[in-house]
C-alpha cells in the first residue's frame, strides 16, 4: 500500500489519487456536467433565435428556434440526472475507500501517537477528512464547474455580437477572478484556525463523555460545562471570523459584477441604437450578462467555500498522515521456530523526551521459565514489556526471540507469538464472545467457551442478560474490574502463544477469584516463557525466577526463596508488603 504520509498537507493530491481510481465514472460525470452547463447557457442563444424569428415574421424559423430551445432544455435536465446518478455511486465509493485507508494508516501508528493525542480528536479528524473530501468533490462538480462552463459559453456567444465588448469583459473578469483568488488564499489562516478549534471541540466532547463517571464522582459536571462552553465559544468566534471574511469577499464580487453587467448592457443598447445589432442580440447580451453575473457570483461563493473545506482537509491530513514511527523493515521475515527464548542484548533506550531507561541492558528469559519483574516505579518494567512488543525502536542493542532480531521480523508475526494480560484491561464495545475470540478470530464458539471455563469466568458470563452475547459496554464498563480481568485471561488462553506477558494479572480480584485465576494461570503458564510484572509479591510465590529492576538495571536475579534469604531489595520489598498487610488487617 502507498505511504499516505507523503500526502500530508497536500489535499488536492490526496483527493486526486482516489479520483483516478475510477477514471471512467469521473470522466462520465465531468462530461455530463459540462454538457448540461453548455446546454443551459446555449438556451440563451435559443431565446435570441426565437426572438429574431418572431421579429422577422418567419413562421418556419419560429418553430425551428422553438425546437432548438426545447431540445436544449431537455438535454440540460437529462444530463444533470445522468451525472447525479453516476455520482451517487462514484462519490460514495470514494468516501468509503478514503475512510478505510485512513483507518489503515492510523492503526499502523505506534502507541505513542495515540498517547499524545485525544482519541476524539483523532476520530474527529477522520470524520472531518471524509466529510471535507466528499464536500470538495461535490462542490467542484456541482458548484465550481458549471459556472466556469457557463461563463466561458457566455463569452463565446458574446463574441458573435461584438468582439471588442467581449474582450473588454474578459480582461475585467480575469482581473476580478485573480483578485478573488488572492483574497481567498489570504483567508486560509482564518479557515485553518476554525478547523483547529472545531477539532478541539470534538476532542473535548469525547474526552468528557468517555470519562463521565470520573466527572460525576468529583462533582465536576458544572465545571466541565463551563469549560466546554468556553471551548465552543472559541470555536464559534473562529467560525464567525472565517465566515465574515468570506462575506467581505462575496460583497466585493457582487459590487464588481453588478457594475460590470450594467456597463455591458449599456454597451449593447448603444450598438442597437447605431443598428449594429438586432433586438435578439440585445436580449442575448442581457441574458448572457445576467448569466455571467450569477455564474461568477456562484463561482466566487463556491471557491471561497472550497477554500474553507480545503483548509480543514489540509489540517486533518497534517495531523493524521504523520509518518509511521514503527515500520516493518525491508525484507522483514516472519519469526520462525517455537519462539520461546527471549534475549535482551546490550539494549539502550531513551524516550523521545530524553528520559533514558536502559543503558547496555542484557538479560535472557529461558524457555518454560516463569520470571517475575519487581522493583520500584520507573525501574523499567513496563518499558521492558513495550520494547519486547516493539512499541518503540531501540537506540542500540538487540532483542532476540530464538536468536531472531525482532527489529527485522514482521510485526504481525511478533504479535502472533506474544499474549498479554494487562493491568488496565481493554475491552471493545462488543459481545463477551467477540472480546474473548479477539485472541484467535478463527476460534469456534466451543473453543471460546472452553477458554472461558479455564479462566473461571464462564459462570458469571452465563449469568449475564444475554450470556456470551452480552455487550460489555465501552471499555467493558458493564463488567466489574475482576470480570474484565478474567475475560482478558480467557482471551490469552484462547490465543495460546509461546510467550506470555502478565501485568499484575490478579490485581483486581478478590481472594476467592484470585485463587481461581491463579489455578487458571498455572495451567496457562505450562511450557511457556512467562514474564510477569507484579506489585503484590504473593502472586510470584510459584515462579522460578525473580528479577529486581532498579533504574534500568538488574539489582537482583534469582529464585524467590533464594532472594528471600539474601540481603537486598527483594527481601526489603517482601517485608514492606508484609508490614502493609498486617497494618491493613489491624
Amino acid at each position: 500500500m502507498e505511504d499516505l504520509s507523503k500526502l500530508a498537507g497536500r489535499p488536492f493530491a490526496f483527493l486526486f489519487r482516489y479520483v483516478v481510481r475510477r477514471p471512467m465514472a469521473h470522466a462520465a460525470i465531468l462530461l455530463a456536467v459540462v454538457g448540461a452547463a453548455a446546454c443551459a447557457v446555449s438556451t440563451q442563444y435559443g431565446v435570441k433565435s426565437l426572438i429574431d424569428a418572431l421579429s422577422g415574421g418567419q413562421h418556419a424559423a419560429v418553430w425551428v428556434a422553438f425546437a432548438l430551445l426545447v431540445s436544449l432544455m431537455a438535454a440540460d435536465n437529462f444530463l444533470w440526472r445522468v451525472a447525479g446518478w453516476i455520482a451517487s455511486y462514484a462519490f460514495v465509493a470514494t468516501s468509503g475507500e478514503l475512510r478505510r485507508e485512513l483507518f489503515r494508516h492510523i492503526t499502523d501508528h505506534a502507541p505513542s501517537f495515540f498517547t499524545q493525542r485525544q482519541a476524539g480528536t483523532v476520530t474527529g479528524r477522520v470524520t472531518a477528512t471524509a466529510n471535507a473530501a466528499f464536500t470538495i468533490e461535490n462542490m467542484f462538480i456541482w458548484n465550481v464547474l458549471p459556472p466556469c462552463v457557463a461563463t466561458l459559453g457566455a463569452i463565446a456567444f458574446l463574441i458573435t455580437v461584438d468582439p471588442l465588448m467581449t474582450g473588454s469583459l474578459v480582461a475585467v473578469a480575469a482581473v476580478l477572478l485573480y483578485g478573488l483568488y488572492r483574497l481567498a488564499v489570504a483567508g486560509s489562516p482564518l479557515h485553518m484556525g476554525f478547523a483547529n478549534k472545531a477539532a478541539g471541540v470534538e476532542g473535548e466532547l469525547t474526552d468528557v463523555v468517555s470519562n463521565i463517571l470520573l466527572v460525576r464522582s468529583f462533582g465536576a459536571v458544572r465545571r466541565e460545562r463551563r469549560r466546554f462552553r468556553q471551548t465552543v465559544g472559541e470555536e464559534m468566534a473562529a467560525r464567525r471570523t472565517s465566515l465574515l471574511y468570506l462575506e467581505k469577499v462575496r460583497f466585493l464580487h457582487a459590487a464588481t459584477t453588478i457594475v460590470l453587467t450594467i456597463g455591458l448592457l449599456a454597451w449593447a443598447i448603444m450598438l442597437w441604437q447605431r443598428g449594429a445589432v438586432t433586438s435578439g442580440q440585445v436580449v442575448l447580451v442581457c441574458t448572457l450578462g445576467l448569466t455571467i453575473l450569477y455564474a461568477t457570483r456562484d463561482l466566487a461563493v463556491a471557491l471561497v467555500d472550497v477554500t474553507q473545506h480545503t483548509a480543514r482537509l489540509s489540517e486533518a491530513l497534517t495531523t493524521l498522515l504523520q509518518p509511521h514511527d514503527l515500520k516493518d523493515r525491508e525484507n522483514a521475515q516472519p519469526l520462525a521456530g517455537r519462539c520461546r527464548t527471549v534475549t535482551f542484548e546490550n539494549v539502550t533506550f531513551a524516550y523521545a523526551d530524553g528520559h533514558r531507561v536502559f543503558d547496555k541492558f542484557s538479560v535472557e528469559f529461558r524457555p518454560g521459565q516463569r520470571t517475575g519483574l519487581v522493583g520500584p516505579s520507573g525501574g523499567g518494567k513496563s518499558t521492558l514489556f513495550a520494547l519486547l512488543q516493539r512499541f518503540h525502536d531501540l537506540d542500540r542493542g538487540r532483542i532476540l526471540i530464538d536468536g531472531q532480531d525482532i527489529a527485522h521480523a514482521t510485526q504481525t508475526s511478533l504479535r502472533d507469538v506474544i499474549s498479554l494480560v494487562p493491568q488496565d484491561i481493554s475491552l471493545l464495545h462488543r459481545s463477551v464472545m467477540d472480546n474473548i475470540r479477539y485472541g484467535r478470530p478463527d476460534a469456534s464458539d466451543e473453543d471460546v467457551r472452553r477458554a472461558a471455563e479455564a479462566a473461571r469466568c464462564h459462570q458469571f458470563i452465563e449469568a449475564l442478560p444475554q450470556g456470551f452475547d452480552t455487550i460489555v459496554g465501552e471499555r467493558g464498563t458493564r463488567l466489574s474490574a475482576g470480570q474484565r480481568q478474567r475475560i482478558a485471561i480467557a482471551r490469552a488462553l484462547l490465543k495460546d502463544t509461546p510467550i506470555l506477558l502478565l501485568d499484575e494479572a490478579t490485581s483486581s480480584l478478590d481472594g476467592e477469584s484470585e485463587e481461581a485465576i491463579r489455578q487458571a494461570l498455572d495451567q496457562l503458564m505450562q511450557n511457556r516463557t512467562v514474564i510477569a510484572i507484579a506489585h503484590r509479591l504473593s502472586t510470584l510465590r510459584s515462579f522460578d525466577r525473580i528479577l529486581v529492576l532498579e533504574g534500568g538495571h538488574v539489582a537482583q536475579d534469582g529464585a524467590p526463596t533464594e532472594l528471600l534469604h539474601r540481603d537486598g531489595p527483594y527481601r526489603t520489598l517482601v517485608w514492606q508488603e508484609l508490614d502493609r498487610l498486617s497494618r491493613s488487617a489491624a
